[in-house]
């Protein structure tokens, strides 16, 4: 049985029209659940408020401005110690590097034209295979494989779209109940 919009009229304390006041009467009469969480919300609504302790807005306050405190101090302490870890792991892997650098200016100019250079025939290599990758693979695979893959591909691609719409609305999920 669907007590969803029952639920929402029942908490919410604003005035229904005569045709969802009709409904909603007829489902307590039919439903235990709803009809015991009318009774409650009834009761809830009777009870009388208790008045706080003297002073409890001031040291509430003060209590949630020591937490503030607190949690911006604990903030900067770890925002402190990722940046210092960060920049030690920084400098652990680039010392050697920072050596050769500040040591001769011969020495850096070399490598950084050796890595310039590697990094250039690399991607001459990188394209070389895959132009004949290109040229091979089509006449390698057959047909229904690639059909297959294309299937596989496109429902994992549903999938994650439907993971994503759901993991959106799953907030509002909880707030009804």
């Amino acid at each position: 049985m669907n007590h969803l919009p029952f639920e929402t009229w029942l908490l919410n304390e604003q005035p229904l029209a005569p045709e969802q006041q009709r409904g909603l009467q007829q489902h307590l009469r039919a439903c235990d659940h709803c009809a015991a969480l009318a009774e409650v919300n009834l009761a809830l609504r009777a009870a009388k408020l208790a008045a706080p302790a003297p002073g409890f807005t001031a040291r509430f306050q003060q209590r949630l401005e020591m937490q503030r405190a607190l949690e911006r101090r604990n903030r900067l302490v770890g925002m402190s110690a990722l940046a210092l870890g960060a920049l030690g792991l920084t400098l652990w892997l680039a010392g050697p590097w920072l050596a050769s650098f500040f040591g001769s200016p011969a020495a850096w100019i070399a490598a950084m034209a050796n890595f310039l250079l590697s990094l250039l025939a690399m991607g001459q290599a990188i394209g070389d295979i895959s132009s004949i990758l290109l040229r091979i693979l089509p006449g390698l695979i057959p047909p229904i494989a690639w059909l297959v893959t294309l299937s596989a591909v496109s429902g994992l691609g549903l999938l994650w779209a439907a993971s994503i719409w759901r993991l959106t609305r799953l907030p509002e999920r909880s707030v009804r109940l």
